[in-house]
């Protein structure tokens, strides 16, 4: 091979190696895609509930990795504690207000990918459901609302809390 063939191949970025979470998201859209193909519809609830179901997983596994560390699964514990690493492939703000954690990224390595790959009808199934079943798994009184998606408005946008009714039973748990 002619030392001009050697330079072009070590400078083509295509033959290095991807993130796993670019491996995932195209896994994920390609399941996706097949499944909806094939059921329509149905094949999309599928999907969803399949998201849940995983969602609900990492909640709990979440939950353990903060008793294992002596903490509660409460609201402020779960970040600290949450399952998956952040590289320079997301970026976000997290605001910690008194009664939410408030998140909002502007740029997701899923969802890039996805977006790059024409995948964002498949890939949205996947954001519709993965935190708000994560935080159920977590703790059944924290919820998420994700009410901005990065597929569709360009960014994502996230409030964790507590119910209400549950918060309130904490504050007079504590003898507040």
């Amino acid at each position: 091979m002619s030392e001009a063939n050697q330079k072009t191949i070590k400078q083509d970025e295509s033959l290095e190696p991807v993130s796993p979470y670019t491996i995932m998201a195209k896994l994920f859209a390609h399941v996706a895609k097949a499944v909806v193909d094939r059921f329509g519809e149905e094949g999309k609830e599928a999907v969803r509930e399949g998201v849940r179901a995983f969602g609900e997983e990492r909640g709990r596994d979440i939950a353990r990795r903060a008793a294992a560390a002596g903490h509660s699964n409460d609201m402020l514990n779960y970040l600290p504690h949450y399952d998956m690493g952040r590289s320079d492939l997301f970026e976000y703000e997290t605001v910690y207000h008194p009664q939410e954690i408030e998140q909002t990224f502007t740029r997701c390595a899923f969802g890039d990918q996805w977006k790059k790959d024409g995948m964002e009808e498949y890939g949205i199934l996947y954001c519709q459901m993965i935190d708000p079943a994560i935080a159920k798994g977590y703790n059944a009184n924290f919820e998420v609302e994700h009410d901005k998606y990065l597929l569709r408005e360009g960014h994502c946008h996230f409030r964790f809390r507590m119910k209400e009714k549950a918060a309130e039973e904490g504050r007079e748990d504590n003898g507040d």
